[in-house]
């Protein structure tokens, strides 16, 4: 345009804001729908949502236990899961899928589709708090894969011996591995027994060997037979097998007695100060799930949770209520995930 004469270059600049003038309402039309055909996608998304929770459940939901049937862990699955097909109205079928200390059923519950269908009822502060400082590659993402929906107890672990041993406290016992050296030997079956041991193990000065187990029943027929010097598991088990005198019980790990083991001493008590190590449970789903359905299986926990009957349960199972909504839950696992980076530091586990 430079070139031409100043008329011919005045008609071409008026053509230009002519065309641009006639253009700019189709631009905003096409805008406009744009932003209509985004508004009317997410209206239909969040109302498909809403008649699907609406629904939920129009079938049975699966709930995922990481550990073998008859397990402690499998104890409070099944009563949880009892309960919620009670509020529900549908059936709620427990699938265990137990191994590498609750990894396999974890990973299962994470790959499950998001629809509220597939719920995963697990210790969170092992599985998804301190499962990142146990392994070096996890096969899911604890926080990224799951969507909390509600805490349900509080555990404390417990470190027990046969019940013909001659050992009755946690000092004797250090007495003995002492005299084992490298001989002596523990069972585990989960990241809290593992990190229980370890720092009693540190603490004490010891080189005991841990051996981990699958189900916690073969880690009883190896104590029972003199194969273990002793074992580090969930007082719902081991409280049952102290009941039968199967195993003697001499400590509980965390900061204060259970209520259910009054008589039995802490960590703290038998010569180890700052020895605090408690498991607690929650209830998590597939990330995606539908909001309202995550709010609605909440409500049936908080429901279950308040009922007499579940404390008495919890209370003869040796575990505690612990109440919470999706966001507290949420804000544990993230609490508890830095505090078992200081415990596996404290412990010096290398991640497998």
């Amino acid at each position: 345009m430079q070139g031409l004469p100043f008329r011919r270059r005045t008609e071409c600049i008026r053509r230009t804001a002519a065309d641009r003038a006639q253009t700019q309402p189709g631009r905003k039309i096409m805008h406009a729908a744009k932003i209509a055909a985004v508004a009317l996608g997410v209206g239909l998304s969040l109302a498909a949502g809403s008649i699907a929770s609406q629904e939920y459940p129009a079938r049975e939901i699966r709930a995922i236990c990481a550990y073998p049937a008859g397990s402690g862990a499998d104890i409070l699955v099944r009563y949880y899961s009892d309960r919620i097909a009670k509020l529900a109205g549908r059936p709620v079928v427990v699938e265990n899928k137990a191994g590498a200390q609750g990894l396999i059923g974890t990973e299962f519950a994470a790959r499950a589709e998001p629809d509220g269908y597939t719920i995963l009822i697990t210790p969170a502060s092992a599985n998804l708090a301190a499962a990142p400082h146990m392994f070096k590659k996890l096969p899911y993402d604890p926080i990224k894969d799951f969507t909390p929906v509600a805490p349900i107890s509080r555990l404390n672990f417990v470190i027990a011996v046969d019940g013909k041993s001659p050992i009755k406290s946690i000092g004797e016992l250090v007495s003995h591995l002492k005299t084992r050296a490298e001989k002596g030997s523990y069972g585990i079956g989960n990241n809290t027994g593992q990190v229980s041991a370890a720092i009693l193990t540190e603490m004490a000065g010891l080189k005991t060997v841990p051996i981990p187990y699958k189900a916690a029943t073969q880690a009883m027929v190896d104590l029972s037979s003199g194969q273990l010097d002793y074992i580090v598991w969930d007082a719902t088990f081991l409280s049952v097998q102290a009941k039968s005198g199967r195993v003697r019980l001499l400590a509980v790990t965390g900061s204060t007695r259970s209520s259910a083991l009054p008589e039995v001493p802490t960590m703290i008590e038998s010569g180890f100060p700052g020895f605090d190590l408690s498991a607690w449970w929650g209830v998590v789903v597939p990330a995606g799930t539908p909001r309202a359905i995550v709010e609605k299986l909440a409500g049936w926990i908080a429901q279950i949770n308040a009922a007499e009957e579940t404390r008495k349960f919890l209370n003869n199972v040796a575990t505690d209520v612990l109440t919470g909504t999706p966001e507290s839950m949420a804000a544990m696992i993230k609490t508890d995930t830095e505090r078992w980076r200081g415990f596996a530091k404290l412990a010096k586990i290398e991640p497998q």
